[in-house]
């Protein structure tokens, strides 16, 4: 069967539904396939057993992020500041510390005033000279073309791991860039497993500093993907199709064909694929993908990322002036938040196992990973965090549809050689569009990468590549 329209989006999370949208506005027909039988992608929330709505996948909107919040405004859906009223828990090296939050990242360790947390004056200094360091290298970095960095190639056969190593060996200090790689937005990898123009691109592009955790949606991010299907479908019925795994794309210079895995056929004047990069080398394109692009998608790994979300009958930690952010170097958990909205019900901390612990701990029976992550709830908050009503866990690495998140990220070597090579008149950070066919998906965006603010603005570029053509 073969179905002519104007555009096929590939890929309904909030990056293609963006695109959708945008071009059926313009007044193009649009089809977009989804391989799920939902939508939304990485933004989906879910009730629990206790009747709490939480965010399986992102759930933060950072201060910057205008065109995420414009659009909730036009959804008419609330919003409510993250809770970070009152002090946080540093948990370092078997020592739990209850100390304020700074008023600048830049001046913090890892959001906690420095001087509160009782460490050692040496080993504080080095870390504060470490992230100076890193800051400086940040300022240099080329942020739609990192390969042209001052000493990019140097710096892109680093690993993290070695450049920090190479300012000091001192565990503290290394832990904010290690943190940076495992929980920032941007991160999901471990310090060994990108360099460090990679990791200082990251925070050039989606910044720290400029709180990207500022802010949550009422009633859970994941009503936004739903509202968009509807507004779509109310202009043309049939527009979103679920079950439709794409798996070829052809073009010619009258437009491309879109096959699924069920035999269907969709032909239009032009495609946006608006799936993770990994997700691309199981479609098959004809004319090939530049051999450069390929590569790259090879180097691309989605990050390691397992959220866990836990919920009680009441903020406890509220009610003892704590804020719900715990950060230190505990065996399971990175960092704990406080979900909840001021009046406190629900009551929830969204927990991530990270990095490498997103699949060492994920191969673990469950019952050993539960306790493990209670362990550490309770290491951080005390013993009422051990009972939680709910104990939700969504392993985004266990997802064949998105394969990880928060975002991807390239391996040593990469962005001097195959994303400089597959970027091509393009100029980056992403690859060039190939012919008839767009890109989207966070992972492309030029800015806020690996968040909502990135999603809407790759889609809103990708549909404005293919009102050009």
């Amino acid at each position: 069967m073969l179905t002519a329209i104007d555009a096929v989006v590939v890929g309904a999370g909030l990056s293609g539904l963006v695109a959708a949208r945008h071009l059926q506005r313009s007044g193009q027909r649009v089809r977009v396939l989804e391989a799920r039988t939902r939508v939304g992608g990485r933004m989906v929330s879910m009730t629990t057993p206790h009747g709490a709505v939480v965010d399986l996948g992102g759930q933060w909107g950072g201060v910057s992020h205008r065109r995420f919040a414009a659009l909730l405004d036009e959804l008419a859906l609330a919003t409510y500041p993250s809770h970070y009223l009152g002090q946080g828990v540093f948990h370092w090296q078997g020592r739990r510390v209850v100390a304020p939050l700074a008023d600048r990242f830049d001046q913090s360790l890892l959001f906690f005033e420095p001087e509160a947390l009782g460490l050692p004056s040496d080993e504080l200094a080095a870390s504060q000279g470490l992230q100076r360091a890193f800051a400086e290298l940040v300022a240099r970095v080329d942020p739609v073309q990192p390969w042209l960095t001052p000493d990019a190639q140097q710096l892109d056969r680093l690993t993290v791991a070695q450049w920090t190593q190479q300012h000091t060996a001192i565990p503290l200090a290394q832990l904010p860039l290690d943190w940076l790689c495992r929980v920032g937005g941007s991160g999901g990898f471990e310090p060994w497993e990108a360099s460090i123009l990679h990791l200082a691109w990251t925070q050039a592009v989606a910044p720290q500093a400029e709180s990207p955790e500022a802010w949550l949606v009422r009633g859970g991010a994941g009503q936004v993907p739903p509202l968009l299907v509807d507004a779509l479908e109310a202009g043309d019925p049939g527009c979103v199709q679920l079950g439709q795994a794409v798996v070829a794309i052809s073009q010619n210079a009258a437009g491309v064909t879109v096959a699924t895995a069920n035999g269907r056929l969709h032909q239009a004047r032009a495609a946006i694929v608006a799936v993770p990069p990994q997700l691309r080398l199981g479609i098959s394109f004809d004319p090939p993908l530049p051999a450069a692009h390929r590569a790259l998608l090879q180097r691309s790994p989605m990050g390691g990322m397992a959220k866990i979300l836990a919920v009680y009958e009441r903020p406890f930690w509220r009610e003892q002036g704590l804020n719900g952010l715990g950060i230190g170097d505990r065996p399971a958990l990175d960092l704990t938040a406080d979900s909840g909205p001021p009046e406190g019900a629900p009551a929830v901390l969204a927990s991530f196992l990270a990095g490498e612990r997103a699949l060492t701990l994920g191969a673990l029976p469950a019952a050993e990973r539960r306790q493990m992550i209670l362990s550490d709830l309770v290491a951080y908050w005390g013993p009422e965090a051990g009972e939680p009503l709910d104990l939700i866990e969504q392993p985004w690495n266990a997802e064949p549809w998105s394969g990880g998140a928060f975002t991807s990220f390239v391996s040593p070597g990469t962005w001097t050689s195959h994303a400089r090579l597959a970027a091509g008149e393009q100029g980056g950070p992403g690859p060039a569009a190939h012919g008839r066919v767009a890109w989207a998906g966070t992972e492309v965006s030029p800015r806020w990468p690996g968040y909502f603010e990135g999603a809407i603005e790759a889609g809103e570029r990708a549909a404005a590549a293919l009102q050009k053509l």
